[in-house]
């Protein structure tokens, strides 16, 4: 069965950076686009990045760099110059015909 696998979060203080894993199982990684997605307390569930097709959210343009290993089925997101409001869960994702699997979630806590 597919099983996603986050983790690297922790907390760290405004301006740090932290680099979050996910280790997937269970399909054919390569084939299919990853996603991470980050939740604030009371707030909606938001994509952050994509890969392939590279695209991030607004809010993490230029500061967060999403990546991919093949080889070790493992999606990266790579977060500099972290900011308060970057505090949440952050999940891995992954749509495989048109459902979604996600992981448990690793937290981001960005406080000095």
């Amino acid at each position: 069965q597919v099983q996603l696998v986050e983790s690297g979060g922790g907390l760290v203080q405004p301006g740090g950076s932290l680099r979050l894993s996910c280790v997937a199982s269970g399909f054919t990684f390569k084939n299919w686009a990853m996603s991470w997605y980050r939740q604030a307390p009371g707030k909606q569930r938001e994509l952050v990045a994509t890969i392939p097709f590279t695209n991030y959210a607004d809010s993490v343009k230029g500061r967060f760099t999403i990546s991919r290993d093949n080889d070790k089925n493992t999606v990266f997101l790579q977060m500099n110059s972290l900011k308060s409001e970057d505090t949440a869960v952050y999940y891995c994702n992954c749509r495989i015909w048109n459902k979604d699997f996600w992981g448990q979630g690793t937290q981001v806590t960005v406080a000095s």
